[in-house]
């Protein structure tokens, strides 16, 4: 009886477990049944917000690419394909492009006027007009300006110049801002027989019409007998009222380029006529449209040196293409260019090194200077190592301050060739 009895709750115990494991496994499997399709339902949510999201990403994308930057200088190019794995994040990064300033001055000043000779309220002595203007100073820049202050005529500098067929001629101003929407107009002339006074608005003989607006930009090339005429246009880093813009034009031939603003603004590869060899220029207003501007600091240099061989060959560079300023030593985005070509000289010729030696006028203090050049050199030593990534064991810095001019330090245009940097073999 006691083993029946054994036997029993033996059966027992073991059927019990098996029946509950069994009951577990039909929760369990109901469970997972309902955690299934509660997951495939959420997946399908996901999906769908995702794609939402996607959607979303994708008009945002097409938003950003028809939207051109207005500075000139960056633009993004994003194509986006079935094919595509990259995230647009990766796609626009990698398709970043900059612009920046390209031109190199040569190692020649042909023309410099910076008023300073010029009494204040005076008329340049240099220059002639069929219009009122005079010297003034503004409370914005320093220096002396002149100011065209009629909307209608003629400023020309009086003298011949001689342009090389590749130069560069760069000039600050300041824009009014009343009136019209022409700043001013620049017009290099070519002309058989020099004139003082040109009363016609339009290159009579041939020549380039660069107005200056607060819109845009506008260039017309023209040849003498020739009806039709060579534009361009841009609405790129235009100019700004009661601010200073430091205008930069390079003329190589028949092709003519703009520079404002850290950035390339316009680059019409004919915009002159072939044969056009320019003489002389004036600045224009024109009735009803002007505004009016000041002008200072205009500079025109020869076409670029070759550095390679005046810095590797001959062992010393001049340059007038590194840019402060006035009493200042940081290097301005202007000197991108000389900096990058001395960079490249450098970098295919890794055993040279060089020594950058600053030199100024002799307006100021003897003290000030020295120091000035000094603080000059270094930062462009600086800007070499940090901005283009040459070796700083490979470059020395000093400064001569007016020490050792190359012209009389009596013309504003003597002046300016005594300003300038060389970079030195050494």
């Amino acid at each position: 009886m006691k083993s029946v009895i054994k036997f029993f709750i033996i059966a027992l115990l073991i059927s019990f477990p098996l029946s509950l494991i069994g009951q577990v496994k039909l929760d369990l499997k109901k469970k997972v049944l309902t955690i299934d399709k509660n997951t495939k339902a959420n997946i399908k949510k996901d999906v769908t917000k995702d794609q939402g999201q996607k959607a979303d990403q994708n008009q945002g994308t097409q938003d950003k690419q028809g939207t051109q930057d207005k500075n000139g200088t960056k633009s993004t190019d994003v194509t986006k394909t079935n094919s595509d794995s990259k995230s647009a994040s990766q796609e626009q990064q990698s398709m970043q492009a900059f612009s920046k300033y390209d031109f190199v001055p040569g190692d020649k000043v042909i023309f410099f006027d910076d008023f300073s000779q010029d009494a204040v309220g005076d008329f340049p002595a240099l220059w002639t007009a069929n219009a009122a203007g005079e010297i003034n100073t503004l409370n914005i820049a320093p220096g002396n300006w002149l100011n065209l202050n009629s909307t209608d005529g003629n400023y020309f500098y009086l003298k011949k110049v001689d342009f090389p067929k590749n130069f560069i001629i760069e000039f600050d101003i300041v824009p009014k801002k009343e009136g019209g929407r022409v700043a001013a107009v620049l017009i290099l002339y070519a002309e058989d027989k020099f004139k003082e006074m040109d009363n016609d608005p339009y290159p009579g003989e041939g020549g380039i019409l660069i107005s200056i607006e607060k819109e845009k930009w506008n260039t017309s090339g023209y040849k003498k007998g020739e009806s039709d005429r060579i534009m361009g246009s841009s609405a790129v880093n235009i100019v700004e009222p009661e601010k200073l813009n430091h205008v930069i034009i390079w003329v190589q031939n028949r092709r003519l380029r703009i520079y404002q603003k850290s950035a390339k603004v316009l680059d019409i590869p004919t915009n002159i006529f072939e044969g056009t060899q320019f003489n002389r220029f004036c600045f224009r207003l024109h009735r009803g449209a002007s505004c009016g501007a000041y002008i200072s600091n205009m500079r025109i240099t020869d076409a670029a040196p070759d550095m390679r061989s005046k810095l590797i060959t001959e062992g010393k560079l001049v340059s007038y293409g590194i840019y402060f300023d006035v009493n200042k030593d940081i290097v301005k985005p202007e000197s991108n260019g000389t900096l990058k070509g001395i960079a490249d000289v450098m970098n295919a010729n890794p055993d040279v090194k060089v020594k950058i030696v600053g030199h100024t006028d002799s307006d100021g203090a003897d003290d000030a200077n020295l120091d000035l050049s000094k603080r000059r050199s270094a930062s462009v030593k600086d800007a070499l190592v940090k901005d283009f990534g040459i070796d700083a064991s490979r470059l020395e810095s000093d400064g001569m301050g007016e020490t050792q001019p190359v012209a009389a330090n009596d013309t504003p245009a003597n002046k300016a060739i005594n300003r300038r940097v060389e970079f030195l073999k050494i």
